[in-house]
């Protein structure tokens, strides 16, 4: 179940802003969160990219940067609605992750940002199957989310975190090898990096 923290957060956008900021600062700021799955990729003005999940355009505004070619899609009416405000040069599209829209192999890139740990197992594993699909051959889904810390310093403010604004998804992602169940579904070359003590994974599957 939800918890009222994590209604408010979803209520207030200054709330949101702020625990995101916050918890960006265990990788160096928000910037470096919002671009730490993509960051080192080659991503050329001609890439097509897909920011799954996209909020109100945070990490959005920063594929920008690198493309001119980035849709942003979101569940979320209110979300698409402010992204659209923050970041008018982007596409968007409200739909669910696991029913994509768009036709086979559009995409060069799909980016996600801390949104995979809020999905049940099936609805996890329907998301990976259509993001394999929308990608082109060699396309990267490139992704950044929760993860058991390696580092036992960083437990306490993770279990905060998740005690206060998160529900059982995000638990269970805790004991999800997502590297692992993207090589089942198909992906090739999977990686994963860890960041701040082990509690935050990137991972980059290519399909």
């Amino acid at each position: 179940m939800a918890t009222i923290l994590r209604d408010l957060s979803y209520r207030y956008q200054w709330l949101y802003d702020s625990i995101s900021r916050v918890a960006a600062l265990t990788v160096g700021g928000e910037k470096r969160f919002r671009t730490l799955a993509f960051a080192d990729l080659e991503i050329d003005p001609d890439s097509k990219a897909l920011d799954l999940c996209c909020g109100c355009g945070q990490a959005t505004a920063f594929l920008l940067e690198r493309s001119r070619h980035v849709t942003g899609l979101d569940a979320s009416p209110r979300s698409i609605a402010s992204a659209q405000r923050n970041v008018p040069d982007a596409t968007y599209v409200e739909a669910f992750a696991q029913d994509l829209p768009f036709e086979d192999a559009s995409f060069d890139l799909v980016h996600t940002s801390a949104a995979l740990h809020e999905m049940d197992r099936d609805t996890l594993k329907k998301i990976l199957w259509e993001v394999h699909r929308v990608l082109k051959p060699g396309g990267v889904f490139a992704l950044v989310d929760l993860h058991r810390p390696t580092n036992p310093i960083f437990w306490p403010g993770l279990a905060t975190f998740m005690w206060l604004f998160e529900t059982e998804t995000a638990w269970k992602l805790l004991e999800t090898d997502l590297a692992g169940l993207m090589a089942a579904i198909g992906f090739s070359s999977c990686d994963r990096q860890l960041h701040a003590g082990g509690s935050l994974q990137v991972v980059r599957a290519y399909r």
